[in-house]
C-alpha cells in the first residue's frame, strides 16, 4: 500500500510542471471567463465589473423588435414534427419491404425535394432526419437491401414537415425570423449554415481522395504531399491568395468560369455567397489533413478480409459497403467531431478574405466566434463575449455527447 501512494505522489510530481502550465494558460482563463460571464465587464466598469447574473445571457438573446413566437414554442412543434415524420418513416420503410414501390417513391420524392423554393430548409432537415433514422434504423438487418426506401421515406418525411411548417412554427423559422432582430441568432445561422456546408463536403471529398490515394496509381507520393500541403499552410496566407482567385473583376474562379458561359459572380461583394465563399476556402485547406487520416485509416485495415470478399465473389461497391465503410468507422468517428468543432470555430478565413469585417454588408459573414471578437477586442464589454463564447461551448459539447452517444452502437472497433 505504502508502494503504491509512493509511486502515485511520484508520478503526480512529473506531472506538477505540466499542471502549472495548462493550469496558468488554459484551466484559470476558462473558469475566469465563465465568472465573468455573469458580471458587467466593459469599457465603463473596468476596474469593478458589476454582477449583472444571466443579463449577459439575456442580453445576446434579445431580440428587437420581440418575436411574436417563443424559442420553446418552435422547438416543441419542431420534436413533434420530428416524431411525426419518424413514425411515417418507419411505417413507409415497413410497407416499402412487402412491396415494390421503393423506386418509385424515391424518383417522387426527389422530384418535389428539387422543386422546393425552400432548397436550404429541406436540405437541413433531410439532413438531420437522415442522421437520426440512419441511427435508429442501422441495426436492422434489412437496412442495406432496401436504400431506395429508406432515401424515399426520409425525403417524403421532409416534404411533409414541409408541408406542415406552413402550419407550425418550427425552430427553422425562429432563425430565419430571428436573424434579422437579433445578432447573435444570425451569428448562429451563419455558423449552423456554414457547418452544413463545409462538414458532409469535406468528409466525403476526403473519403474519396483517401480512395484513389490507396489505389495502385503514378505518383501516389506526390499527391500525398500536394494534398496535405494545404494544411500545414498558414490560414491567412491561403486567405490571401483565395482573394485574388475570388475577386469578381480579374479573379482566377471567374474567368475559368467564363469559359462555360458563366456570368461572373460576385464572390466577396454579394451576401448570399459569402457563407459558400468562406466554405470553399476551409474545404480546401481542410480536405487534404482529413485525407491522410481516412489512408491511415484505410491501411490499417487487414487484406484477408478483401481477399475472402474476391473469393465469394464481392464487386468493388459491395467491398467498400460491407468491409471498407463499417472498419473506417472509428476514422470518420474521429473526423467528425474534429471537423464539427473546428467547423465552429471558423474566423480567420472571414477575418482575411473580408479585410477585418464580418463580410461585405449586412453582417453576412458574422459567425460566433467572430461576435465573441467583435464584443471582445472591438467593442470591450468582455462580459458580452464570455457570455456568447459558453454559449458556443454549450452547442460543441452538445453536439460531441451527442456523437459520442450515437457512437457507441454504430463506431465498429476491430483488433
Amino acid at each position: 500500500m505504502k508502494r503504491r501512494v509512493r509511486e502515485a505522489l511520484l508520478a503526480y510530481l512529473f506531472l506538477v510542471p505540466s499542471f502549472l502550465i495548462l493550469g496558468t494558460f488554459v484551466f484559470w482563463p476558462v473558469a475566469f471567463s465563465f465568472v465573468l460571464s455573469f458580471f458587467r465587464w466593459d469599457f465603463r466598469n473596468m476596474r469593478n465589473p458589476v454582477f449583472a447574473g444571466f443579463e449577459n445571457y439575456r442580453e445576446i438573446f434579445r431580440f428587437f423588435p420581440p418575436m411574436d413566437h417563443s424559442f420553446a414554442e418552435a422547438l416543441l412543434w419542431t420534436c413533434f414534427l420530428i416524431f411525426v415524420s419518424m413514425f411515417i418513416v418507419v411505417a413507409l420503410y415497413g410497407a416499402v419491404r412487402k412491396s415494390k414501390v421503393a423506386w418509385f417513391l424515391l424518383v417522387v420524392s426527389i422530384l418535389l425535394y428539387v422543386f422546393n423554393e425552400s432548397i436550404f430548409r429541406t436540405f437541413v432537415l433531410g439532413l438531420c432526419l437522415l442522421l437520426f433514422i440512419f441511427t435508429v434504423l442501422r441495426t436492422k438487418q434489412y437496412l442495406s437491401r432496401h436504400i431506395p426506401g429508406l432515401i424515399a421515406g426520409v425525403m417524403g418525411s421532409v416534404t411533409l414537415m414541409l408541408a406542415f411548417d406552413t402550419r407550425f412554427y418550427t425552430v427553422i423559422d425562429f432563425l430565419l425570423e430571428g436573424r434579422d432582430r437579433n445578432l447573435f441568432v444570425k451569428a448562429m445561422f451563419n455558423t449552423f449554415y456554414y457547418v452544413v456546408l463545409t462538414v458532409p463536403i469535406t468528409i466525403g471529398l476526403a473519403l474519396g481522395i483517401a480512395l484513389m490515394l490507396n489505389s495502385n496509381i503514378k505518383l501516389r507520393a506526390f499527391f500525398r504531399t500536394a494534398y496535405f500541403v494545404p494544411f500545414v499552410t498558414s490560414v491567412v496566407a491561403i486567405s490571401l491568395v483565395w482573394r485574388w482567385i475570388f475577386d469578381d473583376a480579374y479573379g482566377l474562379l471567374n474567368y475559368f468560369l467564363s469559359f462555360f458561359n458563366v456570368q461572373k459572380i460576385a464572390w466577396l461583394k454579394d451576401e448570399r455567397w459569402t457563407i459558400p465563399t468562406i466554405a470553399i476556402v476551409s474545404i480546401w485547406r481542410t480536405v487534404g489533413y482529413n485525407a491522410v487520416i481516412f489512408l491511415a485509416g484505410l491501411q490499417s485495415i487487414d487484406r484477408s478480409y478483401y481477399e475472402a470478399a474476391e473469393v465469394d465473389g464481392a464487386s468493388v461497391g459491395q467491398k467498400f459497403l460491407y468491409i471498407t465503410w463499417p472498419l473506417l468507422s472509428p476514422t470518420t468517428f474521429f473526423l467528425l467531431i474534429v471537423s464539427l468543432i473546428n467547423a465552429f470555430k471558423v474566423f480567420t478565413e472571414i477575418y482575411v478574405l473580408y479585410s477585418g469585417l464580418p463580410g461585405p454588408y449586412n453582417n453576412s459573414g458574422l459567425t460566433m466566434v467572430y461576435y465573441v471578437f467583435d464584443r471582445f477586442y472591438v467593442q470591450q464589454r468582455m462580459g458580452i463575449a464570455c457570455a456568447a463564447a459558453y454559449v458556443l461551448f454549450a452547442i460543441i459539447l452538445l453536439f460531441t455527447l451527442i456523437q459520442f452517444k450515437v457512437g457507441r452502437s454504430v463506431v465498429e472497433y476491430v483488433s
